[in-house]
């Protein structure tokens, strides 16, 4: 049958492809993109604080997965919005602010469970979009050029067939098979974006489930790889691929942009978690040279790389010092160097710069 991309795709072929996925290239790459995941899962158990890096990375992968869906908001915003007490956050930040509670509440359900479910999708764009709304009932949803408004394809169509779909992902997603987790991965993100069960939100909640779905077969131990960065880079071929799938049956490009994404990432996120981890040690030398005994903790320090800004009442949250005391704890990291105090409305928040700056990169 010809694809015709005006008419809802409810012949979506079931799970597993009936192609050959694992050619002699596709073999090769995994040996590669598997490497890299391993050396990542192991430089992430160095870390002395884990939230020091689920902090920082989360909220960089929040930001560019929205960025993809055409969401912007900058660093600076996103990182005092999500230490500010203040309400007045625009509505951008707002839902990347939504996406990494979204992909937290994922890692949270799937340890308690274990499981990868429509429910869990259901409940993640809830989070996301802020609403009540499921799988899509209503007909119309279409993938259009948005230079042209070319329709590029339409998905499937009608809550049951959708559902019996999911159902299928679902089933795909638990079978104890042979076939390797990372080549599985990439026909799981395309099948999920080829159901496109909502009616927004689609290309989040798949984001979330790659890093879900390697978290669930422990190849990483925390939601720290994201793939959205090496999206926005690519944007133009991810969409080409995942249109050849469908149109041509190309899984084999598809699967090797896929291995691609994951060994460039997982490489990214390594030197990136090296440097975090090094500018920390800079950071405990500095205060230690600079600081009154009194002054200097370890603890303090540590918490200082859980996310760039830091506050007051952070600092009595962790039981670190009284509010009095956690004041003069950062005005003198203000005068070491290492923060920089900003008003944000009535609040005083504690910048990390250097911290930033690398996160920012």
């Amino acid at each position: 049958m010809i694809f015709n991309p005006a008419i809802p795709y409810n012949e979506l072929p079931p799970l597993p492809p009936k192609a050959e996925i694992e050619t002699k290239g596709v073999l090769k790459k995994v040996v590669a993109a598997g490497r890299a995941l391993a050396e990542l899962k192991g430089l992430g158990a160095t870390i002395p604080n884990q939230s020091i890096l689920v902090n920082s990375l989360v909220l960089q992968e929040a930001k560019a997965s929205s960025e993809i869906e055409n969401i912007i908001t900058t660093n600076d915003a996103l990182f005092k919005a999500f230490t500010a007490s203040s309400t007045r956050i625009d509505p951008a930040t707002k839902e990347v602010l939504r996406y990494r509670e979204a992909l937290w509440k994922g890692y949270s359900e799937l340890k308690r469970s274990g499981l990868i479910t429509t429910s869990l999708f259901v409940r993640l764009v809830q989070i996301i979009k802020e609403e009540s709304a499921g799988i899509r009932v209503s007909p119309g949803t279409v993938v259009q050029n948005t230079r042209t408004g070319a329709i590029l394809y339409t998905p499937p169509t009608g809550e049951s067939v959708i559902r019996e779909k999911l159902r299928n992902l679902e089933e795909y997603i638990r079978a104890e098979d042979f076939m390797d987790p990372l080549i599985k991965l990439a026909v799981i993100h395309y099948q999920f974006e080829a159901i496109h069960p909502f009616p927004d939100g689609n290309g989040r909640t798949g984001r979330i489930l790659n890093s879900l779905f390697l978290v669930s077969r422990e190849l990483l131990d925390l939601p720290v790889l994201y793939l959205s960065r090496y999206i926005i880079d690519r944007k133009g071929e991810y969409y080409r691929l995942l249109q050849g799938v469908t149109t041509k049956g190309e899984w084999e490009r598809w699967i090797l942009y896929m291995l691609d994404a994951v060994q460039t990432t997982a490489t990214a996120t390594r030197h990136k978690i090296i440097s975090i981890r090094n500018l920390l040690d800079q950071t405990l030398n500095t205060a230690r040279s600079k600081l009154p005994a009194r002054i200097y903790s370890k603890e303090l320090i540590e918490l200082l790389f859980q996310q760039p800004y830091t506050k007051v009442q952070l600092v009595v949250d962790a039981g670190i010092a009284e509010r009095k005391t956690a004041a003069v704890y950062l005005k003198e990291l203000e005068h070491a160097g290492i923060l920089r105090s900003k008003k944000v409305g009535k609040e005083l928040l504690f910048l990390n710069v250097k911290l930033f700056q690398l996160l920012s990169q």
